[in-house]
């Protein structure tokens, strides 16, 4: 149905699995149907989609959402499970084209997520797709964050990464010039259980082993802690992030949940 793969083709996706080539191509790769599916529906330029003939032909409802613009190619499953980087993929990928950066748009009337410094390709993903779920619309990272395009933070974000808006900002400086509530997340702030949150704000989510920066702790408006009951040290990032954020929309709109 569709022309073949190149090999020349092949190694340029291949390529994408490292940064440097992401950079260079402003491309990267997404694996696998459901994170398709979203590509499709968001505001992503698709280059290119490579799947198995029997793909093709199980998913005509995909097949139709190809913008004409998209080249497509087919593939055998041994070759597209060495394209991208999970062995297990023998479906589909596509590579999109990775925007131009745009300034940050911050809610007057909810709750924005900053990241400063988080590592973890898997916590980052876990993160936006929080963010998600409780419909915050951006997320705030600090130059040290990890990529947005590297393939482990695509599949953690189980495609939530499309409906979330990621900027990359000079953290520090950004926040200070925001009229905002800043909420940090600290080991030593006041108990969530007991704080009363603002209807709005920023809400730091620090480096999973140094936690928030200095200079934007200096920023701080309120520090807010997860009271701790038992011996662990501390939490994961990502699941620190979603308890946060839950007590924030509870006590700010405990009838708006589905």
């Amino acid at each position: 149905m569709y022309p073949t793969l190149s090999k020349k083709k092949a190694t340029c996706i291949r390529q994408l699995a490292l940064k440097k080539y992401r950079l260079e191509q402003a491309a990267f790769v997404l694996e696998g149907k459901k994170s398709i599916q979203a590509l499709l529906s968001a505001r992503y330029a698709i280059k290119c989609i490579v799947g198995t003939s029997s793909f093709f032909v199980a998913n005509q409802d995909i097949v139709a959402s190809i913008r004409k613009e998209t080249e497509v190619f087919e593939t055998k499953k041994e070759v597209l499970s060495g394209l991208g980087s999970f062995v297990h993929n023998h479906e589909v990928l596509a590579v999109a084209a990775i925007p131009s950066a745009t300034e940050p748009s911050i809610s007057p009337v909810d709750i924005t997520l900053a990241l400063d410094g988080i590592q973890d390709p898997g916590n980052l993903g876990t993160i936006i797709r929080i963010a998600d779920w409780y419909g915050i619309a951006t997320i705030l990272c600090s130059q040290t964050t990890v990529e947005l395009y590297n393939p482990k933070v695509l599949q953690a974000s189980m495609g939530s990464f499309a409906k979330v808006n990621l900027h990359y900002v000079d953290l520090p400086r950004y926040l200070e010039g925001l009229k905002l509530p800043i909420l940090g997340a600290t080991l030593d702030g006041q108990p969530v259980h007991d704080f009363a949150f603002p209807g709005h704000g920023v809400l730091v989510i620090g480096n999973e082993s140094h936690g928030i920066q200095p200079a934007v702790k200096a920023i701080l408006t309120e520090a807010i802690a997860i009271p701790r009951y038992g011996q662990a040290n501390s939490l994961n990032a990502a699941t620190a992030t979603a308890i946060l954020c839950d007590n924030w929309k509870r006590f700010c709109c405990p009838a708006s949940g589905r």
